[in-house]
């Protein structure tokens, strides 16, 4: 049985793993060094209060993970979680962890007056499971501009 808990130290090296299989993929558009994906880990593990890590534990072994970051927005009101990462291993994909993490998450920030997240359109398989946990695609037109390294 898999089961979602907050991140901790002993899950580093192999949350780096994945993080790196995430980040290499076309899931999404900008290859992070190991350096900022270091620093992500570090910081989830830490005390800044604006990112967490969270993982997917079967019988003591990761089957994937996720990060949320944590802001308020003035459109709604409140607090905003952004997930920005969500990874499930391969072979233990198409079993609900994917709903799971959103359900989780929703009960751990019962205050969140919004949710977002990023996810490529031609990801159709992720497109339809966010629908169906109530997830739509957002009106908006996104901009950035990058000041760090990544």
């Amino acid at each position: 049985m898999v089961r979602i808990r907050s991140m901790e130290k002993k899950d580093k090296q192999e949350v780096l793993a994945m993080m790196r299989v995430f980040y290499d993929s076309p899931a999404v558009f900008h290859t992070s060094s190991d350096a900022v994906l270091e620093r992500d880990v570090e910081d989830c593990l830490g005390e800044l209060p604006y990112i967490e890590g969270f993982v997917y534990e079967d019988g003591g072994t990761l089957a994937g993970y996720a990060m949320i970051a944590k802001g308020y927005t003035t459109e709604y009101g409140g607090l905003c979680v952004w997930l920005e990462d969500l990874y499930i291993k391969p072979e233990y994909r198409r079993r609900g962890l994917g709903r799971a993490m959103l359900s989780y998450l929703e009960e751990q920030y019962p205050e969140a007056v919004r949710f977002k997240l990023e996810v490529e359109r031609e990801n159709e398989g992720a497109v339809l499971a966010y629908k169906r946990s109530g997830y739509g695609i957002s009106p908006y037109f996104e901009m950035t501009k990058e000041l760090g390294e990544g």
